[in-house]
Protein backbone atom coordinates (compact mmCIF):
# COMPACT_ATOMS: atom_id res chain seq x y z
CA UNK A 1 0.00 0.00 0.00
CA UNK A 2 1.34 3.47 -0.82
CA UNK A 3 1.35 6.54 1.40
CA UNK A 4 -2.23 7.51 0.60
CA UNK A 5 -4.83 7.54 3.36
CA UNK A 6 -6.35 4.04 3.61
CA UNK A 7 -10.02 3.88 2.67
CA UNK A 8 -11.93 1.01 4.25
CA UNK A 9 -15.44 -0.35 4.02
CA UNK A 10 -17.57 -0.85 7.11
CA UNK A 11 -19.21 -4.26 7.22
CA UNK A 12 -22.42 -2.36 8.05
CA UNK A 13 -22.48 -1.27 4.40
CA UNK A 14 -23.44 -4.78 3.27
CA UNK A 15 -26.48 -5.06 5.58
CA UNK A 16 -28.81 -6.95 5.27
CA UNK A 17 -26.13 -9.17 3.73
CA UNK A 18 -23.51 -10.72 5.99
CA UNK A 19 -20.08 -9.73 7.29
CA UNK A 20 -18.62 -12.13 4.73
CA UNK A 21 -20.38 -10.25 1.94
CA UNK A 22 -18.71 -7.02 3.02
CA UNK A 23 -15.25 -8.58 2.66
CA UNK A 24 -16.18 -9.83 -0.80
CA UNK A 25 -17.45 -6.40 -1.86
CA UNK A 26 -14.42 -4.59 -0.41
CA UNK A 27 -12.08 -6.89 -2.29
CA UNK A 28 -13.89 -6.60 -5.60
CA UNK A 29 -14.21 -2.81 -5.49
CA UNK A 30 -10.62 -2.16 -4.40
CA UNK A 31 -11.08 -0.89 -0.85
CA UNK A 32 -7.93 -0.98 1.30
CA UNK A 33 -9.61 -3.02 4.04
CA UNK A 34 -12.68 -3.28 6.23
CA UNK A 35 -14.03 -2.05 9.53
CA UNK A 36 -15.73 -4.89 11.38
CA UNK A 37 -18.95 -3.87 13.08
CA UNK A 38 -19.39 -6.33 15.95
CA UNK A 39 -23.05 -7.32 16.01
CA UNK A 40 -25.25 -10.42 16.04
CA UNK A 41 -23.54 -12.04 13.04
CA UNK A 42 -21.31 -14.66 14.73
CA UNK A 43 -18.55 -14.10 12.17
CA UNK A 44 -18.19 -10.49 13.32
CA UNK A 45 -17.36 -11.72 16.83
CA UNK A 46 -14.89 -14.46 15.87
CA UNK A 47 -11.22 -13.58 15.33
CA UNK A 48 -10.43 -16.92 13.67
CA UNK A 49 -13.34 -16.59 11.23
CA UNK A 50 -12.34 -13.02 10.42
CA UNK A 51 -8.71 -14.04 9.82
CA UNK A 52 -9.93 -16.62 7.30
CA UNK A 53 -11.84 -13.87 5.48
CA UNK A 54 -8.75 -11.64 5.51
CA UNK A 55 -6.67 -14.44 3.99
CA UNK A 56 -9.31 -15.47 1.46
CA UNK A 57 -10.21 -12.02 0.14
CA UNK A 58 -6.85 -10.32 0.68
CA UNK A 59 -8.24 -7.33 2.57
CA UNK A 60 -7.09 -6.51 6.12
CA UNK A 61 -9.20 -5.41 9.07
CA UNK A 62 -8.36 -1.74 9.60
CA UNK A 63 -10.63 -1.08 12.56
CA UNK A 64 -13.27 -2.61 14.81
CA UNK A 65 -16.56 -0.96 15.77
CA UNK A 66 -17.44 -1.95 19.32
CA UNK A 67 -20.99 -3.25 19.96
CA UNK A 68 -22.09 -0.03 21.65
CA UNK A 69 -25.11 0.68 19.45
CA UNK A 70 -28.63 0.54 20.86
CA UNK A 71 -29.32 -2.54 18.73
CA UNK A 72 -26.23 -4.41 19.99
CA UNK A 73 -26.79 -3.97 23.71
CA UNK A 74 -26.92 -7.75 24.19
CA UNK A 75 -23.88 -8.58 22.06
CA UNK A 76 -20.96 -9.83 24.19
CA UNK A 77 -23.01 -9.58 27.36
CA UNK A 78 -24.36 -6.58 29.24
CA UNK A 79 -21.17 -5.24 30.81
CA UNK A 80 -20.18 -2.19 28.72
CA UNK A 81 -16.54 -2.25 29.82
CA UNK A 82 -16.40 -5.94 28.96
CA UNK A 83 -17.56 -5.10 25.44
CA UNK A 84 -14.76 -2.59 25.03
CA UNK A 85 -12.16 -5.00 26.43
CA UNK A 86 -13.24 -7.67 23.94
CA UNK A 87 -13.26 -5.13 21.10
CA UNK A 88 -9.70 -4.10 21.90
CA UNK A 89 -8.64 -7.75 22.10
CA UNK A 90 -10.27 -8.47 18.73
CA UNK A 91 -8.58 -5.46 17.14
CA UNK A 92 -5.19 -6.50 18.51
CA UNK A 93 -5.62 -10.08 17.28
CA UNK A 94 -6.48 -8.85 13.79
CA UNK A 95 -3.77 -6.19 13.61
CA UNK A 96 -6.28 -3.34 13.58
CA UNK A 97 -5.10 -0.26 15.41
CA UNK A 98 -8.44 1.42 16.12
CA UNK A 99 -11.68 0.64 17.94
CA UNK A 100 -14.64 2.94 17.29
CA UNK A 101 -16.71 3.60 20.41
CA UNK A 102 -20.04 5.34 20.96
CA UNK A 103 -20.48 7.32 24.18
CA UNK A 104 -22.60 5.71 26.92
CA UNK A 105 -26.35 6.01 27.02
CA UNK A 106 -27.55 8.22 29.86
CA UNK A 107 -29.13 5.30 31.74
CA UNK A 108 -25.70 3.62 31.97
CA UNK A 109 -24.88 5.88 34.90
CA UNK A 110 -21.85 4.18 36.44
CA UNK A 111 -20.34 3.51 33.03
CA UNK A 112 -20.90 7.11 31.95
CA UNK A 113 -19.49 8.56 35.17
CA UNK A 114 -16.10 6.96 34.58
CA UNK A 115 -16.14 6.86 30.81
CA UNK A 116 -13.66 9.57 29.83
CA UNK A 117 -11.00 8.42 32.28
CA UNK A 118 -11.74 4.76 31.63
CA UNK A 119 -11.33 5.10 27.88
CA UNK A 120 -7.94 6.70 28.41
CA UNK A 121 -6.86 3.94 30.77
CA UNK A 122 -8.02 1.18 28.40
CA UNK A 123 -6.19 2.80 25.52
CA UNK A 124 -2.96 3.12 27.51
CA UNK A 125 -3.14 -0.47 28.73
CA UNK A 126 -3.97 -2.15 25.41
CA UNK A 127 -2.11 0.08 22.96
CA UNK A 128 -5.25 0.20 20.80
CA UNK A 129 -6.65 3.60 19.82
CA UNK A 130 -10.13 3.97 21.30
CA UNK A 131 -11.71 6.62 19.07
CA UNK A 132 -14.95 8.03 20.52
CA UNK A 133 -17.50 8.96 17.87
CA UNK A 134 -19.53 12.14 17.57
CA UNK A 135 -23.22 11.40 17.94
CA UNK A 136 -26.32 13.62 17.79
CA UNK A 137 -29.36 14.64 19.85
CA UNK A 138 -32.41 12.45 19.41
CA UNK A 139 -35.62 14.32 18.60
CA UNK A 140 -39.25 13.31 18.99
CA UNK A 141 -42.34 15.46 18.49
CA UNK A 142 -40.25 18.60 18.36
CA UNK A 143 -38.39 17.83 21.58
CA UNK A 144 -34.72 17.00 22.02
CA UNK A 145 -34.07 13.85 24.05
CA UNK A 146 -30.91 13.47 26.14
CA UNK A 147 -29.64 10.01 25.19
CA UNK A 148 -25.87 10.15 25.73
CA UNK A 149 -23.64 10.90 28.70
CA UNK A 150 -21.40 12.72 29.25
CA UNK A 151 -22.66 14.05 25.91
CA UNK A 152 -23.17 13.44 22.20
CA UNK A 153 -20.57 16.03 21.13
CA UNK A 154 -17.07 14.81 22.12
CA UNK A 155 -15.25 18.01 21.12
CA UNK A 156 -14.57 19.36 24.61
CA UNK A 157 -14.86 16.23 26.74
CA UNK A 158 -11.19 15.32 27.09
CA UNK A 159 -10.93 12.24 24.87
CA UNK A 160 -7.53 11.56 23.37
CA UNK A 161 -8.83 10.21 20.07
CA UNK A 162 -12.03 10.85 18.14
CA UNK A 163 -14.05 9.45 15.25
CA UNK A 164 -15.83 11.94 13.00
CA UNK A 165 -19.02 10.71 11.33
CA UNK A 166 -20.30 13.08 8.65
CA UNK A 167 -23.89 11.81 8.80
CA UNK A 168 -23.99 12.31 12.56
CA UNK A 169 -22.70 15.84 12.03
CA UNK A 170 -25.58 16.50 9.64
CA UNK A 171 -28.18 15.11 12.06
CA UNK A 172 -26.81 17.25 14.88
CA UNK A 173 -26.79 20.39 12.71
CA UNK A 174 -23.00 20.67 12.77
CA UNK A 175 -20.50 21.24 9.98
CA UNK A 176 -18.05 18.43 9.17
CA UNK A 177 -15.30 20.77 8.01
CA UNK A 178 -15.56 22.83 11.19
CA UNK A 179 -15.50 19.65 13.28
CA UNK A 180 -12.44 18.41 11.39
CA UNK A 181 -10.65 21.57 12.43
CA UNK A 182 -12.00 21.52 15.98
CA UNK A 183 -10.94 17.89 16.51
CA UNK A 184 -7.46 18.69 15.21
CA UNK A 185 -4.77 16.15 16.08
CA UNK A 186 -7.27 14.11 18.10
CA UNK A 187 -9.06 13.06 14.92
CA UNK A 188 -8.01 9.45 14.42
CA UNK A 189 -10.79 7.97 12.32
CA UNK A 190 -13.46 9.11 9.85
CA UNK A 191 -16.79 7.56 8.89
CA UNK A 192 -17.32 8.62 5.30
CA UNK A 193 -20.95 9.29 4.39
CA UNK A 194 -23.24 12.30 4.09
CA UNK A 195 -26.49 13.69 5.41
CA UNK A 196 -29.08 16.26 4.45
CA UNK A 197 -29.81 17.50 7.98
CA UNK A 198 -32.78 15.26 8.65
CA UNK A 199 -33.58 14.28 12.23
CA UNK A 200 -33.02 10.74 11.00
CA UNK A 201 -29.41 9.54 10.74
CA UNK A 202 -29.15 9.02 6.97
CA UNK A 203 -25.65 7.78 6.02
CA UNK A 204 -25.98 8.85 2.40
CA UNK A 205 -23.39 8.37 -0.32
CA UNK A 206 -20.92 11.29 0.00
CA UNK A 207 -22.00 14.13 -2.25
CA UNK A 208 -25.69 13.23 -1.98
CA UNK A 209 -26.27 15.31 1.16
CA UNK A 210 -25.51 18.84 2.33
CA UNK A 211 -22.33 18.29 4.35
CA UNK A 212 -19.03 19.77 3.02
CA UNK A 213 -17.62 16.25 2.67
CA UNK A 214 -15.31 17.04 -0.23
CA UNK A 215 -13.79 20.00 1.60
CA UNK A 216 -13.42 17.96 4.80
CA UNK A 217 -11.53 15.20 2.98
CA UNK A 218 -9.34 17.79 1.27
CA UNK A 219 -8.59 19.27 4.69
CA UNK A 220 -7.42 15.84 5.84
CA UNK A 221 -5.15 15.57 2.81
CA UNK A 222 -3.70 19.03 3.35
CA UNK A 223 -2.93 18.24 7.00
CA UNK A 224 -1.34 14.86 6.30
CA UNK A 225 -4.04 12.88 8.12
CA UNK A 226 -2.52 9.70 9.52
CA UNK A 227 -5.71 7.85 10.36
CA UNK A 228 -8.18 5.81 8.37
CA UNK A 229 -11.26 6.80 6.38
CA UNK A 230 -14.02 4.17 6.40
CA UNK A 231 -17.13 4.23 4.23
CA UNK A 232 -20.26 3.85 6.37
CA UNK A 233 -23.08 4.21 3.86
CA UNK A 234 -26.60 2.89 4.31
CA UNK A 235 -27.42 0.57 1.38
CA UNK A 236 -30.38 -1.24 2.96
CA UNK A 237 -32.79 0.05 0.33
CA UNK A 238 -30.54 -0.86 -2.60
CA UNK A 239 -32.32 -3.06 -5.11
CA UNK A 240 -29.91 -5.95 -5.01
CA UNK A 241 -26.15 -6.45 -4.99
CA UNK A 242 -25.50 -4.57 -8.23
CA UNK A 243 -27.10 -1.37 -6.90
CA UNK A 244 -25.37 -1.80 -3.53
CA UNK A 245 -21.97 -2.15 -5.13
CA UNK A 246 -22.60 0.81 -7.42
CA UNK A 247 -23.22 3.05 -4.39
CA UNK A 248 -20.13 1.78 -2.62
CA UNK A 249 -17.98 2.12 -5.74
CA UNK A 250 -19.13 5.72 -6.04
CA UNK A 251 -18.21 6.28 -2.39
CA UNK A 252 -14.69 4.93 -2.92
CA UNK A 253 -14.21 7.03 -6.05
CA UNK A 254 -15.30 10.14 -4.12
CA UNK A 255 -12.83 9.38 -1.33
CA UNK A 256 -9.92 8.76 -3.67
CA UNK A 257 -10.59 11.94 -5.61
CA UNK A 258 -10.79 14.30 -2.66
CA UNK A 259 -8.13 12.72 -0.45
CA UNK A 260 -5.73 13.20 -3.36
CA UNK A 261 -6.60 16.87 -3.76
CA UNK A 262 -4.83 19.42 -1.57
CA UNK A 263 -6.79 22.69 -1.39
CA UNK A 264 -5.34 26.14 -1.11
CA UNK A 265 -5.09 27.52 2.42
CA UNK A 266 -7.82 30.08 3.00
CA UNK A 267 -8.04 32.72 5.69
Amino acid sequence: MDARTPVGLSTSCSYPESTTAAFEIASRLGYDGVEVLVWTDPVSQDAAALRRLVDHFGVPVLSVHAPTLLLTQGTWGRDPWGKLEKSAELAAELGAGTVVVHPPFRWQRDYAAGFVAGIGELEARTGVTMAVENMFPWRARGRELVMYAPGWDPTDLGYRHLTLDYSHAATSGQDSLELTRAFGDRLAHVHLCDGAGSAKDEHLVPGDGSQPVAAALQELARNGFGGTVVAEVNTRRAKGRVAREAALARTLEFAREHLARTPEVTA
